[in-house]
């Protein structure tokens, strides 16, 4: 059996096809179709530096970042430096990574944020973040849920 080129009907294109109707596309055609996954929570430690600024004002700003981003745990901070630890929701780690890795930027202007670039990020996922802190590594911050100076 020969499978001919179907014709167009006006205003359509000739290859394409309906795919949700029995013969709409062959067996050899057939992609995988799963279910979107679900977002995961993966536990992000995201490291700012750059120049040196007010330490009342980075304050003011990172308070504002917390409020602002839903799953914010803590933040650690210096006049030139943070650390920003917190959960994020995304499919996988390159979501998560790159929502991360625009955290920044984006909440720059809303919340004050001082002109500093991204100099560290570590993304992991639920599972492994719960044991690293039942092994004793990497446990969380002596103080959750808010702003401190380091």
């Amino acid at each position: 059996m020969v499978r001919r080129r179907e014709e167009a009907l006006p205003g359509q294109r000739p290859e394409r096809r309906l795919t949700s109707i029995e013969g709409g596309r062959g067996v050899e055609e057939r992609e995988d179709v799963r279910e979107p996954e679900q977002g995961r929570l993966w536990h992000v430690v995201l490291s700012v530096a750059g120049a040196a600024t007010p330490l009342p004002e980075l304050r003011a700003s990172l308070e504002t970042l917390a409020h602002d981003h839903s799953f914010f745990l803590t933040a650690r901070y210096a006049a030139d430096h943070a650390e920003l630890r917190y959960w994020e929701e995304a499919r996988d780690l390159h979501d998560a990574a790159a929502i991360a890795l625009r955290l920044w930027g984006e909440h720059k202007v809303s919340a004050k944020l001082p002109a500093w670039e991204i100099v560290g990020l570590e993304v992991v996922d639920r599972p492994t973040y719960h044991k690293r802190v039942a092994e004793g590594f990497g446990g969380p911050p002596p103080q959750l849920g808010g702003v401190f100076p380091y």
